[in-house]
């Protein structure tokens, strides 16, 4: 993620502060332009400093605390570009929902961020019936499973209680579970069917990740039945991805997601490794380009270094590994696939555009052109 900073005193701000701890200034996320903005009042809301000639309000969700985006003061939609897609929310009187609730929005918002700026299309249930959906449910007499069905996406509340979320990464045996990598996994799932599902891509996702026409349910009682095979590793990114090729398409493209926001953080400040021992020359790692426009080689080159040291950094804390995997040759193959499906297709001047959005979705759907 960028490094962001209040234009009005100088001071560095979090992708999730309302207000600049410094001067005091409410401060917003301007999707459109990718930048957080420090706000003066106006008289009908707010004129933010870093687009000083529109007028905006915060999203409705920012009456509950969970959410700092912001939405033009001329238009009729009252949420953001990311509150938009939420069909299903928990009872917010109920418990410690609301604070749940919370945790989940700063993930959802951290995804958006990432598909904002990899200019990919984000189009409602209201907009077309094929579109993106979040239902965020908590658990009753009935259990709640997160996945994704036909564009819906669905998020277990339980998953934003630590103590729950740690217990589910223990009896699953999974190395890293987060909300994040949750959102990034299931949403993997849509933009598989948008952009892989089509004559000009099928052919070749069948060829990096096996004939997804196999029994989903049948793969999936037998993943759990007798576990990965014992070269997993050399082949998968995670055990679960060994499961189906669906699921190692969304593990993929979550690991992708992880890559890329987490090398722009590290561009954006500045943080580079240069091992003080003499035959460590291939851990010099300066991140000196976009990452989300960057080749998966130029990715890959950077990444390896970045997670060594970082892993160590957590070690010396007591702490697990931040990045407990391994990307093998056959994993940067598949990187590739996922980098080539995101970047291949045309893209709208203007990734808040409603209208060039679902020109675009109509588009893919008729076979994204190479």
């Amino acid at each position: 993620m960028r490094l962001f900073v209040c234009q009005g005193c100088g001071q560095p701000l979090h992708f999730e502060n309302a207000t600049c701890g410094n001067c005091g200034r409410r401060v917003g996320y301007l999707a459109r332009l990718t930048r957080m903005t420090a706000l003066e009042p106006a008289a009908e809301g707010f004129r933010a400093l870093g687009d000083p000639d529109r007028l905006y309000r915060f999203c409705t969700n920012a009456d509950f605390d969970s959410c700092n985006w912001l939405v033009p003061s001329d238009v009729a939609q009252t949420f953001c570009i990311a509150c938009r897609h939420n069909r299903t929310i928990p009872d917010l009187s109920v418990g410690n929902n609301i604070v749940l609730w919370r945790r989940l929005e700063v993930a959802k918002h951290r995804l958006f961020y990432s598909l904002l700026r990899l200019q990919l299309p984000l189009v409602t249930k209201a907009q077309d019936p094929a579109g993106l959906a979040f239902d965020f449910l908590a658990p009753t007499h009935e259990p709640v499973m997160t996945g994704h069905l036909n564009g819906d996406i669905t998020i277990n509340l339980a998953e934003a209680d630590d103590a729950e979320r740690e217990r589910q990464r223990g009896a699953m045996g999974e190395p890293y579970r987060t909300l994040l990598g949750h959102f990034r996994h299931e949403v993997a799932h849509y933009y598989w069917d948008l952009l892989a599902n089509n004559e000009t891509s099928i052919e070749e996702f069948r060829s990096v990740f096996g004939d997804e026409r196999a029994d989903y349910g049948e793969a999936l009682r037998r993943h759990h039945a007798d576990g990965a095979p014992a070269d997993w590793s050399q082949h998968y990114v995670s055990a679960y991805a060994s499961s189906h090729p669906w699921e190692d398409f969304a593990e993929t493209w979550a690991h992708y997601f992880h890559i890329v926001d987490t090398l722009e953080t590290v561009r954006a400040f500045g943080v580079s490794t240069q091992p003080r021992i003499a035959t460590a020359a291939s851990l010099d790692s300066p991140v000196d380009f976009d990452p989300y426009h960057a080749t998966v080689d130029q990715l890959i080159e950077a990444w390896l270094p970045i997670t060594f040291a970082i892993n160590a950094i957590n070690r010396s804390m007591g702490q697990n590994d931040l990045y407990p995997f391994v990307i093998a040759p056959t994993i940067v193959v598949k990187l590739g696939y996922v980098y080539r499906l995101i970047h291949r297709f045309p893209h709208p001047p203007d990734m808040v555009d409603e209208a060039a959005l679902k020109a675009m979705v109509a588009l893919l759907k008729k076979g994204a052109p190479v």
